[in-house]
């Protein structure tokens, strides 16, 4: 049995790529949408440290950075032991349309995970997770939050 390995949205957005960058790339836009604070590093190799109020933190690595088109970090698969080296792979792709944006995430690494329970924790809770944030950052852009 093979498990899901990908998970993508396609968001068509009315800013421009360069407003949608920044809101991926910078402390402000990831410290408001994604996490209440963040700290980045934007260079490939360096780090993006997202904390949330409830005491969650999140260590992104940076591992593609084109402006404005393309933004992609590693991160740990959820449910794993800390410090396990299995990660993720998440990619920002950012296409300029004529009313604005079109905005590709697409994660995938899942099938790394060491077990089927292990596996649907990620996959599923990412899934859900990736729905509620893409939605911040929709409300980020549009001046909601």
């Amino acid at each position: 049995m093979t498990f899901p390995d990908r998970i993508e949205r396609t968001l068509e957005l009315t800013h421009s790529p360069e407003k949608v960058w920044a809101a991926l790339t910078t402390a402000e836009g990831l410290g408001t949408w994604f996490g209440q604070r963040a700290e980045v590093d934007l260079r490939v190799g360096g780090q993006v440290k997202l904390a949330w109020d409830s005491g969650d933190t999140a260590v992104l690595t940076i591992e593609r950075l084109e402006p404005p088109h393309v933004f992609a970090y590693t991160w740990p698969i959820y449910g794993l032991p800390e410090g396990d080296p299995r990660r993720t792979f998440v990619e920002f792709t950012l296409a300029p349309t004529g009313t604005g944006t079109t905005l590709t995430m697409v994660e995938t690494g899942f099938a790394q995970a060491p077990d089927a329970e292990t596996h649907k924790v990620a996959h599923n809770g990412n899934t859900e997770g990736w729905t509620n944030e893409l939605g911040e950052l929709v409300a980020y852009l549009d001046g909601r939050l």
